[in-house]
């Protein structure tokens, strides 16, 4: 999202089989731009064509309902973590968050890379770049993960969720 400042602030990263475009149902327009980190395909149905085809098929709006409730359950999610959690609970949060739905792909849920740059994950996890290098230092000399650039290896996954703290919720 560009602020009227000019600054940019992330507001997710989204996965192969993930909606984005939301926020334009409302008022026909979109809020945010979508910038891809790697090669990908997009699939665009215009709004009207999915309400049209749901007609025929309820239980594709049931479905498509699901996971609007899906979005408003993260962004609640994302509130909490800038809200109340500190640096390094706020970067276990999204390692365990990016590692459930690399899990759900059918990929590692402990090895994987990450696309985007620290910074990117400061601007969405609302730290400073600087912040996030030193909580990504601070779980590796703890030896809960393994960090090879971009390339992240989860050593204790249950270490990592008690680095969360009390917040139950992962964005």
């Amino acid at each position: 999202m560009l602020e009227e400042d000019g600054r940019q602030q992330v507001t997710g990263f989204h996965m192969t089989g993930e909606l984005l475009g939301l926020d334009a149902i409302s008022t026909d327009m979109h809020t945010c731009d979508a910038i891809a980190l790697e090669d990908c395909e997009v699939c665009e149905i215009p709004f009207a064509k999915l309400e049209e085809i749901s007609r025929t098929i309820p239980s594709l709006m049931r479905h498509f309902h699901k996971i609007m409730s899906r979005e408003i359950v993260r962004d609640h999610g994302v509130m909490l973590l800038l809200g109340s959690m500190k640096a390094e609970e706020r970067l276990a949060s999204f390692l365990l968050n990016l590692s459930r739905r690399f899990l759900i792909r059918g990929y590692s849920e402990s090895e994987f890379n990450l696309r985007m740059t620290r910074e990117e994950i400061g601007s969405y996890l609302g730290l400073k770049l600087e912040t996030v290098s030193r909580a990504f230092s601070k779980l590796q000399d703890e030896n809960i993960i393994t960090v090879d650039n971009k390339h992240i290896q989860i050593n204790d996954l249950a270490r990592l969720k008690l680095k969360m703290g009390n917040s139950s919720c992962v964005t």
